[in-house]
């Protein structure tokens, strides 16, 4: 990438100069050099083991600095992993010196509230409990300022208003940096206790083998993410008209969830129901799909398969859980009318009618080969309109509730010019599979 931004190399620039500002105080203090350079050498020995190894960063070197050294002493702990690391993508300096500089001025910032809280007094004395508050105001101010700065420099470099880049990024790293802070507090107290730095490093173990599983379930989140891409590629691929139906339907899906407030894990289960909802589609003959005329009773009838061709094909994936479910029964109506069993009302289990409104929702606002795109508006009446025989009421009001909050942007899955028809189908003809 070497087109950056003026915007983002300025806020690099930025951070570096406040970076060598935070270090210009060091010649004033009495630095012990030594522990700095252990520190140093052993966090750069750390960064390439975990980055090269596991992915990810790993802070407990960087926080027991801050909890060991003078904050300008500290702010240098970081250098040499940044100027001796490895760097894939271009611009090479640029990357180089804001790894450099934003590690530095987190550890800084950790480091002046830790001392101005008597923290090193704290550490030295072993005073527990009270050696918590200085470092848990530390971990905080560490995590503060890579917020405000992963933040900006996303807002510089892509463009992204400043509130939105912010969003969540101080809270999604507040549990494990805090984590990361405890692992550092307990090498600085056994760094200062009679055991001395060889203690001390003793407490990196367990740390590691915690990076480690934590590396391992990332990569079985990547597989699961890879097996799902390549269901829905495949389903994509046989049924072009419907191309990025399965994504919208999981987005709608998420935006009914959170709405009715579900917990994350399930959630993202809906998000996965959502976008294999029509995974069975590969199992009915390609010449069904891209029909454009009518379908015969009998073609409708195979059609209607795909709700269990789809639980066959999942049924041994395990961390799908209840989508499996939604994907057999999101066509079922509330009347009973539905199909593959006819349901009744509360028979259909609660993921099946979050995703049979999101399907529906999507195949109105989307153009096909058999209908024309309606808009929000309209789709979310006639959604209303058939609540309580056909849909869910809850499903539909929170559906609608979100579409107000945070709006509704659909793709155009099919060529309008080509494809679309004058004819407007009802709820009940859509192909796609709304019930």
């Amino acid at each position: 990438m070497e087109a950056v931004p003026a915007r983002a190399r300025a806020w690099v620039a930025c951070a570096a100069v406040l970076a060598v500002a935070c270090i210009l105080r060091l010649p004033a203090i009495h630095t012990p050099w030594w522990p700095l350079a252990l520190l140093a050498g052993l966090y750069a020995a750390c960064e390439h083991v975990v980055r090269r190894r596991l992915g990810g960063t790993f802070y407990p070197v960087l926080l027991a600095g801050a909890f060991l050294l003078p904050p300008p002493a500290a702010a240098l702990v970081p250098l040499p992993a940044a100027l001796l690391a490895r760097v894939e993508e271009r611009p090479v300096w640029l990357r180089r010196v804001w790894r450099a500089a934003q590690p530095s001025l987190a550890v800084w910032g950790a480091a002046r509230v830790h001392w101005a809280l008597g923290g090193r007094d704290a550490v030295v004395a072993c005073d527990f409990p009270y050696a918590l508050v200085p470092a848990g105001a530390a971990v905080l101010a560490f995590c503060l300022v890579l917020a405000a700065l992963d933040g900006g420099i996303l807002a510089a470099a892509e463009r992204v208003p400043l509130r939105r880049a912010w969003r969540g990024l101080l809270s999604r790293s507040l549990a494990p940096v805090a984590v990361h802070g405890l692992a550092g507090l307990m090498m600085a107290v056994l760094w200062r206790s009679r055991y001395g730095p060889v203690a001390a490093l003793l407490v990196l173990l367990p740390m590691c083998v915690s990076c480690w599983v934590f590396a391992q379930y990332h990569r079985e989140r990547a597989a699961h993410q890879a097996t799902i891409r390549a269901l829905v590629q495949a389903v994509d691929i046989k049924d072009g008209y419907t191309r990025g139906h399965s994504e919208r339907v999981g987005q709608a899906s998420v935006m009914i969830a959170r709405e009715l407030g579900m917990p994350d894990e399930r959630v993202e289960v809906l998000r996965f129901a959502g976008i294999l909802h029509d995974v069975g589609k590969l199992g009915v003959p390609t010449r069904l799909l891209r029909k454009d005329g009518p379908l015969t009773p009998e073609e409708r009838r195979i059609i209607e398969l795909h709700p269990e061709y789809g639980h066959e094909m999942v049924r041994g994936i395990s961390f799908l859980g209840e989508a499996r479910a939604a994907i057999l029964h999101h066509h079922e109506r509330l009347d009973g009318s539905g199909y593959p069993y006819g349901l009744v009302g509360g028979q259909i289990p609660e993921c099946a009618r979050v995703v049979a409104v999101a399907d529906a929702f999507d195949a109105m606002t989307s153009t096909r080969s058999y209908s024309r795109a309606r808009p929000v508006e309209a789709a979310v009446t006639e959604l209303e309109r058939c609540a309580g025989t056909q849909f869910d009421p809850r499903m539909v009001t929170a559906l609608a509730r979100a579409l107000g909050r945070h709006g509704w942007h659909p793709a155009v899955t099919a060529d309008e010019a080509s494809r679309a028809v004058p004819a407007q189908q009802p709820v009940a003809g859509s192909r796609s599979g709304t019930p």
